[in-house]
């Protein structure tokens, strides 16, 4: 077992969650409790052995470390590959560390198919992580499909009213795009790479390939396309709050932790270092539609009367900055992009948790049902109010770094992009302390909410690890910034070289944002 550990570690924390959730399968229905702390067995131990990622976790090491491969489909270039680096280390993490608190906090508020439900969720967390530890490009689309089933199901089976709308619009738009992909993938493999020797699905291998412009505008698009509409990007969002609505409340809290960052991991793992020319060309594209997504996002949840609504499209304008400071391309602005996937999936997950906690007592979510719940839930009124003004970025709490790394370095190369993407931090405390005012604060004029129950204890054990590192990530963020840091310069590396290769410096093209040397490569 030792040597399985010490040799085998990222295949493990693959598929622990799949075989649990085959095992769990076989439970009879009627034994719901077994299954249930089968399950969460299967996500803590599947997150204690993440944990030793940490432990041999390089933080000089900028490219992939504890790797795997072994032949797949050896005449077509195809291998079982994982790796992990730093770009890849804190999602994989998040997605561990979610799990087992979303099967936490469903303890008491799932009662159909609850067997089905945790093995969707173990499924789900399997494909997850595929995704984020492939290094071979096909095995990652492998995953990056395999995801889609568990979530259709989670949204169409324990969903609301219109889940199946709901579910079926999320697996419509999903797919779309990564058909796209795969078309892009064959020929980015086959015909560009297959061209100039031996086709190959290595990720690191297909970095930097001599790709003329036109082809390479293509292929950029193509992928662009599917991870804008993962994340989702403006104006391909309309999925995204529906999906929201309907689905359970664990469904929401994985999907907008993880499933979202999948888009913007997908930028950075594959657009920049595959297309650096067209990823010069059109940053400023990517960043128009990333401001808007900021802007409209914060003014559409402001006028929410839906709670759930509105941290859905909350999700929207925050997840604008990520893209802004990925195609901003600098180190500081790609560390805020990754800090603020995590910090995203924190704070949102745990909003999202919040809000399930109170539909759980009085089955609405609409704002006018509320009021004066700080009188009658206060342990749930403070814990609500720190998450909503992390997601706010309050100073000291994980939302403010986040979002200041993000501004100061797109400001180095979009600087009037970040300066109209800064109101949406403004605009982001005024939604959020309008639904605190509404919901805690005023008067308890409502006979429905004067004798509900605080906080359970399967809730607060749930939610109570968010809020440690939503402070820990607000107050030390280098824990986290350290780790990533070699391999972000390694990424800007790669691109600045292939684009200054073919005789277009990113300083030269007239509208393409400006390369820092010191901030972007070398510091």
């Amino acid at each position: 077992m030792t040597e399985l550990l010490s040799n085998h570690l990222l295949s493990v924390i693959l598929w622990l969650p799949l075989v649990g959730a085959l095992a769990i399968a076989l439970i009879p229905k009627r034994l719901e409790q077994q299954a249930k702390v089968a399950g969460l067995f299967v996500a803590l131990a599947t997150f204690v052995l993440s944990l030793g990622i940490l432990q041999r976790f390089d933080d000089a090491e900028a490219g992939f470390q504890l790797v795997e491969r072994s032949a797949w489909l050896p005449a077509w270039g195809v291998s079982y590959a994982l790796g992990i680096d730093g770009i890849s280390l804190w999602l994989t993490l998040l997605t561990t560390f979610l799990t087992p608190l979303v099967l936490l906090s469903a303890w008491n508020s799932v009662h159909k198919h609850v067997n089905s439900y945790i093995v969707a969720m173990l499924a789900l967390e399997f494909g997850m992580i595929g995704s984020f530890l492939a290094t071979d490009l096909l095995l990652f689309y492998v995953f990056f499909e395999l995801m889609l089933v568990p979530m259709y199901l989670i949204i169409g089976v324990w969903g609301g009213p219109r889940r199946i709308y709901a579910a079926i619009k999320f697996f419509l738009f999903t797919i779309a795009g990564s058909l796209l992909m795969l078309v892009a993938i064959l020929y980015l493999v086959f015909v560009i790479k297959g061209g100039s020797g031996a086709p190959t699905f290595n990720i690191v291998d297909l970095y930097g390939l001599a790709i003329p412009m036109k082809t390479q505008a293509l292929l950029f698009f193509a992928f662009t396309l599917a991870f804008a509409i993962k994340v989702p990007l403006f104006p391909f969002h309309t999925w995204l709050p529906d999906a929201h609505v309907e689905a359970p409340t664990g469904g929401s809290i994985i999907l907008a932790g993880v499933l979202l960052k999948l888009g913007t991991y997908g930028f950075l793992r594959f657009v920049l270092p595959f297309f650096p020319e067209a990823t010069y060309k059109y940053a400023p594209v990517l960043a128009v539609l990333s401001v808007i997504g900021i802007i409209y996002g914060a003014l559409v949840a402001w006028v929410q009367p839906d709670m759930k609504k509105l941290v859905a499209y909350s999700s929207v304008s925050h997840l604008g900055f990520c893209v802004l400071g990925i195609f901003a391309v600098t180190q500081t602005s790609i560390e805020g992009s990754i800090l603020q996937m995590v910090s995203h999936g924190l704070s949102t997950g745990a909003l999202f948790l919040l809000v399930g906690v109170i539909y759980d007592r009085r089955h609405t979510r609409m704002l006018a049902d509320f009021g004066g719940l700080a009188k009658s839930m206060p342990v749930y009124a403070t814990i609500f109010v720190i998450v909503a003004l992390s997601s706010a970025g309050l100073p000291g709490l994980n939302g403010f770094v986040g979002e200041f790394l993000i501004l100061t370095g797109s400001f180095k190369t979009l600087p009037w992009y970040a300066v109209v993407a800064a109101s949406g931090v403004i605009l982001a405390a005024l939604y959020l302390l309008w639904l605190v005012q509404r919901v805690f604060f005023g008067p308890l004029d409502k006979d429905e909410n004067k004798g509900l129950p605080d906080m359970q204890w399967n809730e607060l054990a749930a939610v109570v690890p968010l809020l440690v590192f939503i402070v820990w990530i607000g107050v030390y963020p280098n824990t986290f910034l350290k780790k990533m840091e070699p391999s972000v310069r390694q990424l800007l590396t790669t691109v600045e070289d292939h684009h200054a290769a073919i005789g277009k410096l990113a300083v030269t093209e007239p509208d393409a944002p400006a390369a820092n040397p010191v901030d972007g490569v070398s510091r």
